[in-house]
Parts: C-alpha cells; sequence; structure tokens
C-alpha cells in the first residue's frame, strides 16, 4: 500500500497527490510516468511524475478529475490515506544536456509533467524560458516554482484574466520570431501539442512532445499507445512518453483518443450514479 502524505487542490477538478514511494523516488528522472491502481479491481491509469524528492521518498503527481477513477481519486481520497498500487518509474526520461535556449510549455495540467523537465534543463545549464497556460486565472498554479528555474516566464490565460490573452503558441510564436530557440518542450493535451508542433515547424526549432495520454496499461502489451512517429510505429509507453512532435502523426493519434470515448462515458455515468445513492442513503440514516 502507499500512502498519500500530502493532498491539495488546485481547482474544483485539479488536485496534487505527494507519495510516499522511495524506492520510485530514487529512480525517477524527468519524463518518467507511474501506473496507479487504487484498489482491487480497479483500472490501472498512467500519470506522468510531476516533481520528486529523493531524500523525503516522494513522488508528486498533479491529477485532474476527468474519468471514474480520477474522480474516485479526488472524492473519496484524503490525506493519509492509502492506495494499492504505484508502479514506476515508467518510460523513458527526457533527454537533458546544455543545448542553449530551451522553452518549456505546458498547457493546463501538462504545466506539472513539464516542471522537473524545466528545472533539469536549468540545472544543466541552459537558459530557459517557460510558457505555460489555462483557460482562466482561477486554474493557474505553480507560477512561483516556474519562476525559480525561468529565465522568462510567460503565464497565458485563454480568456484573458490573467497574463497574457490568448493561447500559448502565439506566446511561442512570438519568442520563435524574436530568439530563436535550440529546442521546445510541449506538454499538454494532444490538440495543443499539435499546435505547438506546427507553430515552431517553420522555424525548423526541433519539438517534443509527451504522449503519456494516450497510454492504458503502461507495459506496451495492450497496444493501445501505438504512434506513427517518422513513418514507424512506436509504443509510447515503453519507447515513449517523449518524441519528436514533428515526426509525430498526430492525426492518427487524434483519431485513436476517440476510441474508448463510449467506454468513458458510461464508467463516469456509472460512478455518479452510484455516487449519488450512497449521498441518498447516507442523508436517509442522517433523518433517521
Amino acid at each position: 500500500m502507499y500512502t498519500i502524505l500530502r493532498r491539495e487542490a488546485f481547482s474544483d477538478t485539479t488536485f496534487l497527490w505527494d507519495v510516499l514511494a522511495p524506492d520510485v523516488a530514487r529512480a525517477a528522472q524527468p519524463g518518467h510516468f507511474v501506473m496507479v491502481r487504487l484498489r482491487e479491481g480497479s483500472e490501472r491509469i498512467p500519470l506522468t511524475v510531476a516533481d520528486y524528492d529523493r531524500e523525503k521518498g516522494t513522488i508528486t503527481i498533479v491529477v485532474q478529475a476527468l474519468g471514474k477513477t480520477t474522480n474516485e481519486m479526488m472524492t473519496e481520497y484524503k490525506q493519509g490515506d492509502a492506495f494499492l498500487d504505484f508502479v514506476g518509474p515508467l518510460g523513458l526520461p527526457q533527454h537533458v544536456e546544455k543545448f542553449g535556449h530551451v522553452v518549456l510549455v505546458g498547457g493546463g495540467l501538462g504545466v506539472a509533467p513539464v516542471y522537473p523537465q524545466l528545472r533539469a534543463f536549468k540545472k544543466a545549464g541552459n537558459r530557459t524560458t517557460g510558457v505555460i497556460g489555462f483557460r482562466n486565472k482561477s486554474l493557474v498554479f505553480w507560477e512561483e516554482k516556474f519562476r525559480k528555474h525561468c529565465d522568462d516566464l510567460v503565464v497565458c490565460t485563454d480568456d484573458g484574466s490573467y497574463g497574457r490573452p490568448g493561447f500559448v503558441t502565439a506566446a511561442l510564436k512570438d519568442i520563435c520570431e524574436k530568439d530563436r530557440p535550440d529546442l521546445v518542450v510541449a506538454i499538454g493535451p494532444l490538440p495543443m501539442m499539435s499546435a505547438c508542433v506546427e507553430t515552431t515547424r517553420p522555424f525548423g526549432v526541433k519539438t517534443m512532445v509527451s504522449l503519456n495520454a494516450i497510454m492504458v496499461d503502461g507495459t506496451g502489451m495492450c497496444g493501445s499507445c501505438r504512434v506513427t512517429v517518422g513513418g514507424k510505429v512506436k509504443f509510447a509507453c515503453v519507447e515513449g512518453p517523449d518524441f519528436d512532435g514533428h515526426q509525430v502523426d498526430f492525426k492518427e493519434l487524434t483519431t485513436r483518443q476517440r476510441r474508448f470515448k463510449q467506454q468513458e462515458t458510461a464508467a463516469t455515468d456509472d460512478y455518479a450514479h452510484v455516487c449519488n445513492l450512497e449521498k441518498q442513503l447516507f442523508d436517509q440514516n442522517k433523518r433517521n
């Protein structure tokens, strides 16, 4: 069993867990992910490592409640609780060296997994520019953590309620035009990463993206994380999750990601129905 040492809510749907997992923390590197299973019979879900502390033996994960399991994580598990499986670190770490000027772009929840990469690139002697984007001001998190490792930081909000108004791609384009970077790392939803790739393509700037969102079992056995990179089939969970975005077939990825939409919706609806029944029983018992 693995214990949640700290839980912090960033919004109504986004939260952080610090998990006591000394073996995982000792081996974790930027770009790695873990597989989480809450209990017997529950599904396995991949979550990218957002931070690690080797001395404390902790791994930080940041989660957005979108489906059945992540909603259960948010509503049923508190600080001090324990869960069944926490397997990792898995995948290949990001290749970090001194490139020169590295721009790290995080969109929404992608801000969390891009953070350890930012820290590592800065430690390797690079000049770092951070671009982090959120739908609105209420969803902004880790701004100060980023400032500690950024030579420059741009915070964007889609609605203009904080920082620079608009998408991260507009800020990225400005950076490429003014001071062509040596490397870009972009992590976030598939449409955002695809847009970042198309933004940097005319400038010839290598752009790495993280494809952890398409994983299912995390071992390469199920085949759900197949991705075409440079015309060759790769498996994101064992050969990634980081790939050269200019070589990734995002059209194929987007189609594949829709495959389980019906099952995901049904599972979420079933979970909501069960939670509603439990609440009704609880209220009824209180009245009695």
